[in-house]
């Protein structure tokens, strides 16, 4: 018997079968892992051997634990990302932590957000449908969606079309949200 071969296929079946059971296409686990398609393809097919951190990017987007990968165990029941090592943007004086899991990026993504004094977040229009829905937690923020403004304060939450461009911006100082991306 070829151990190697055996760990190959077993690896491609499981890693095939965790794809289709989430019911994702091999461009959404791509897009998820940020891992090629072509190789996770080749990876699938048992064509190519893939480096450990292709594995762990393939097993959190897939929600498989890591150290069961060959016996296609699923991921423990809470999945937890410490509050470290949460991916972060900074763009133009707002500080913006991604909270959404990997595989809801394009359809249900969650950000916290924090702007310096002046700072304003815009965006150009998103896909047809899209819709935002913004939590102020502090300071005050200003809204605007197409022609549409609105300021926010503490508690408030604005929910608007994410379809046209939108900005987000501070009114009077520091602030700190919650955004909801909901595409269609």
């Amino acid at each position: 018997m070829n151990t190697r071969s055996d760990i190959h296929d077993r690896l491609a079946a499981s890693l095939r079968a965790a794809r289709k059971a989430r019911g994702l296409s091999l461009d959404a686990a791509a897009k998820l892992s940020g891992v090629s398609r072509s190789m996770v393809s080749q990876i699938e097919r048992g064509e190519s051997s893939p480096t450990v951190a292709t594995l762990w990017a393939l097993t959190q987007a897939l929600q498989l634990d890591f150290a069961g990968l060959l016996e296609g165990r699923p991921a423990p029941g809470i999945e937890v990302t410490r509050a470290g090592s949460a991916p972060v943007i900074n763009r133009s004086g707002v500080h913006i932590r991604i909270l959404s899991a990997p595989e809801s990026v394009g359809s249900h993504e969650v950000y916290e957000l924090a702007f310096a004094t002046g700072a304003r977040l815009t965006s150009d229009a998103h896909s047809p449908g899209c819709r935002e829905h913004l939590t102020v937690l502090e300071g005050r923020l200003s809204v605007g969606s197409g022609e549409a403004v609105e300021a926010l304060g503490p508690g408030d939450v604005a929910r608007y079309p994410a379809d046209r461009q939108h900005e987000i911006a501070t009114l009077d100082g520091p602030a700190r949200a919650i955004l909801i991306v909901q595409d269609s």
